[in-house]
């Protein structure tokens, strides 16, 4: 008989390693995301930093996240002298993996964006760098915007991989009281439920992301990020006076 009162009984320990793969994730997309802007800019620059982008992301998107892991922490450990905890290893891990796949993201949203929004930057009198972070970065991150969320969702889900150096995310945990209780049915059966969960919370969250980032909301925001917008408009045009 299945005993589904299991899943109440242990969801304060199922929903724990909920939030330990949460955390390991978001710090794993953060570095990710800067990761992937800056191979993407490799990628696009010329020789021989395109060709060490490319060597980059053609590898590490074809390492599985459990191979990735093991590297990290009974390799890398090893060979630097560094003992990483398992939280560590797990952020690395996802980075290494994730900041591949985030600069092809980047790479195919910096390339869409119209060259003349570039030379309109430097007609009037913008310098280069300006005009990537000003000009081509915003809207390349609009574009990126709906990837990123789903390479996050993928994060969260590569995070089940994790248990093979004893991280207590939800399968871990799941592992340890199938182990006591010899419901595994039940208890796979609430981590799915949990993941699947997660990965829709995740995707509403992005989606309000980009619908504020492409529609501002009405408001204090609306009336921050209009102030924030007539202070730059207002220090162009002293720059481009003096």
């Amino acid at each position: 008989m299945y005993d589904w009162g299991l899943i109440w009984d242990n969801h304060s320990a199922l929903l724990n390693g909920l939030l330990v793969a949460l955390k390991v994730s978001l710090c794993a997309v953060v570095i990710s995301i800067a990761g992937g802007l800056l191979l993407a800019i490799m990628r696009l620059a010329r020789q021989p930093f395109s060709f060490i982008a490319a060597v980059y992301i053609n590898v590490f998107r074809g390492v599985p996240a459990l191979v990735s892991v093991i590297w990290v922490y009974f390799g890398v450990s090893l060979l630097l002298g560094v003992d990483f905890s398992v939280f560590q290893a797990g952020v690395i891990a996802l980075s290494l993996l994730y900041s591949a796949f985030m600069a092809e993201i980047f790479r195919s949203a910096l390339s869409a964006i119209p060259a003349g929004h570039r030379e309109a930057g430097q007609a009037l009198g913008m310098r280069p760098i300006r005009v990537f972070f000003s000009v081509v970065l915003p809207q390349a991150v609009k574009i990126a915007l709906p990837n990123i969320g789903s390479m996050y969702i993928g994060m969260v889900k590569d995070t089940s991989t994790f248990t093979v150096i004893g991280l207590l995310e939800v399968v871990r945990v799941t592992q340890n009281v199938v182990s006591q209780t010899f419901q595994p049915f039940v208890l796979y059966t609430a981590a799915a439920a949990i993941y699947v969960l997660a990965a829709f919370v995740i995707d509403l969250v992005f989606r309000l992301i980009e619908g504020a980032y492409a529609s501002p909301p009405s408001g204090a925001v609306s009336r921050l990020l209009r102030s924030r917008q007539q202070r730059r408009i207002k220090q162009l045009m002293v720059d481009l006076g003096s």
